[in-house]
This record gives C-alpha cells, structure tokens and sequence, in this order.
C-alpha cells in the first residue's frame, strides 16, 4: 500500500493557523493577565478572585452583586472592578467571602447555564469561548435531561466536524426508511430529504 503524498500546501496552511492560534491564545491571556482580577468558569457559574491590600477586613469592603451589575472596591476609594455583567445572573444563589484579609471570592450562577460567558464586565476583554475544553469529569453532575442535551450537542459538533448528518438528520432519515418500508406501494424514487 502506498503513502498519499502530501500535500506541501496542506501543512503550510496548518503551520499557519497553528501560529494564528497560538498568537491569539498569547494576546488573550496576556490582556487576561492585565485585569484585577483571575477568573474561572464553568457552564454554571463564574467564581473571581480580587486581590485586596493585606488586612482588609469585610466592612472596609463595598460589593454590589446585581442580575445585571457587578462592583467590587474599598469604601471611599474607586471601585476594583465595576460594570454591567456580560450576562445575567442569579442572584439570590451569588455569593462573595473576603479570604485571609487578602482577597476577595465572588461566586456568580449563571441564569443561562448554557453559555460559555466571553468576559465578566462589558467592555474587559474577551476570551475565545470555542477554544473553552469543558470539564468531562463535570458531565457526570448534570441531571439527566442536561446531560442528555450536552451530550446530544457534542454528538452533534463531531457530525458535523467530519461532515456528516447531525442526530436530528439521522433520527429523519430512520423514519423515512421505516415509512418507507410500512409503505412499499409507494413510489418514494423523487422524494427529495430536507434538513430544515
């Protein structure tokens, strides 16, 4: 069995995408690294790390968690972070904890627990939320109808990835074949198959 050749154009254009991502990957995390503050996500929630001067204590602290806003400061002094949230929040589940005097923890559940979040305030940067590796260990967590819907969802992005009919198209095409079989006095050789 013989090698395909390769194609010199194939990897040259791979070569450079791989530069492009790893460029892009470079500027996100260094405009990441500018904020005051670390954050993390999952499909849930979002939790943010604000690191305060030394000795601060909770009452020197002025934090507002609303559906839509988001501050974080010292009383009297402009805020850490401040701005309307990229998305909406739930607020009676946010919480927030001063940490060793030294920084402060905020805890956002995401109203939409679908939705990788590109930012936490309007206006930050944003991350490339196609490049987000969820957790597989985290699928196990979810109840069973979300899971089932996650799982539907990566089915899906593979199909599509390799070209081929998504489970929606699939599950049509087996009720076709069945209709199909329950009716062979029809004549099915003009039927035309819609994905809509």
């Amino acid at each position: 069995m013989s090698e395909q050749p390769v194609d010199p154009l194939s990897s040259v254009e791979r070569a450079a995408k791989e530069a492009q991502e790893k460029l892009e990957k470079q500027k996100e995390e260094e405009e990441q690294s500018q904020l005051p503050y670390v954050w993390k996500q999952t499909l849930q929630d979002v939790d943010i790390t604000i690191p305060v001067p030394k000795g601060t204590r909770g009452r020197d602290l002025e934090v507002v968690l609303k559906k839509n806003q988001f501050k974080v400061g010292l009383k009297g002094k402009t805020p850490i972070v401040e701005g309307e949230l990229c998305q909406t929040i739930k607020v009676d589940d946010s919480t927030w904890t001063l940490e060793d005097q030294k920084e402060v923890l905020v805890h956002l559940e995401k109203l939409n627990q679908m939705q990788w979040w590109e930012n936490v305030v309007k206006g930050a940067p944003k991350i490339n939320t196609q490049k987000i590796q969820p957790e597989n260990s985290q699928l196990g967590d979810l109840d069973g109808e979300t899971r089932a819907m996650v799982e539907k969802m990566m089915f899906d992005q593979r199909q599509k990835a390799m070209g081929k009919p998504d489970s929606d198209a699939l599950k049509k095409e087996e009720m076709f074949a069945k209709f199909k079989k329950q009716h062979p006095e029809m004549d099915f050789s003009n039927a035309k198959f819609t994905n809509e």
